[in-house]
């Protein structure tokens, strides 16, 4: 039997796969959106379902069961993350997220799909680790094409939108950015796989106001995020207080 890390792979990247096959399809855009999101969720949740009967499954694309919370494991997944991305044609920045969490120990096992850009980025086989202590000056940071923090701009650093937070941390993960700022608020399917695959790697992963980021928790959104070397967790997070505490 696969174990969990090397599960969280292969199911995240099977489910790219299917995604890859139906986006090949074209037709609406918007049509092609909701049924990536639906087929993507439908197939995780039943090999989750198959492979894992005893443990809970959170999904963006399902109800949530308000039972996850006495539960020990718990599967936190984004069928599809950028669905935005997904639809439009040549975008490469969608990803699918799969992440266990295990009470008392937080996630466990995490994979990032990016299927458009033939990658899975998994604790099977994480990254391996942070390219270089300083990285680049001023350093690159990406934030959300549609909803990027205003302070980041008063930071002195480069900014780069993108689509999937998975995508994002990907790029920091990968050497292509220095870091991930997010705080517009979100959902911890956004979050946890990319975080999970994060600290596996050994990379810096935190509130903005360097607080801890917890997951299955009672209440599902996120307010904010950093991922980004470690070298770089105090000069940002110095940078985001006096940014933050000026306006």
């Amino acid at each position: 039997m696969l174990d969990d890390h090397e599960l969280a792979r292969d199911l995240a990247a099977e489910a790219g796969q299917r995604l890859v096959e139906l986006r090949k399809r074209g037709g609406d855009p918007n049509l092609l959106r909701k049924n990536g999101d639906r087929q993507s969720h439908e197939f995780l949740v039943a090999e989750l379902g198959a492979r894992r009967p005893g443990d809970f499954v959170l999904s963006e694309e399902a109800a949530d069961n308000p039972a996850r919370l006495a539960a020990d494991r718990v599967w936190i997944v984004d069928p599809l993350d950028g669905t935005r991305e997904f639809g439009e044609t040549g975008r490469t920045d969608w990803a699918v997220h799969v992440a266990l969490w295990e009470r008392g120990a937080g996630l466990t096992a995490g994979a990032v799909a990016l299927p458009a850009q033939d990658k899975v980025l998994s604790t099977v086989d994480p990254p391996a680790g942070p390219p270089g202590e300083a990285g680049d000056d001023p350093p690159r940071v990406v934030v959300s094409r549609t909803r990027a923090p205003q302070f980041v701009r008063g930071m002195g650093v480069d900014v780069f939108p993108m689509g999937s937070a998975g995508a994002k941390v990907a790029a920091v993960l990968l050497g292509e950015a220095d870091a991930y700022i997010h705080a517009g608020g979100f959902f911890e399917w956004d979050t946890a796989a990319p975080v999970a695959v994060a600290r596996a790697a050994g990379f810096h992963a935190s509130r903005i106001d360097g607080s801890a980021v917890a997951y299955n928790q009672a209440d599902l959104l996120m307010p904010d995020i950093l991922v980004c070397r470690p070298a770089l967790a105090g000069p940002l997070l110095r940078s985001i207080r006096e940014v933050t505490h000026a306006h």
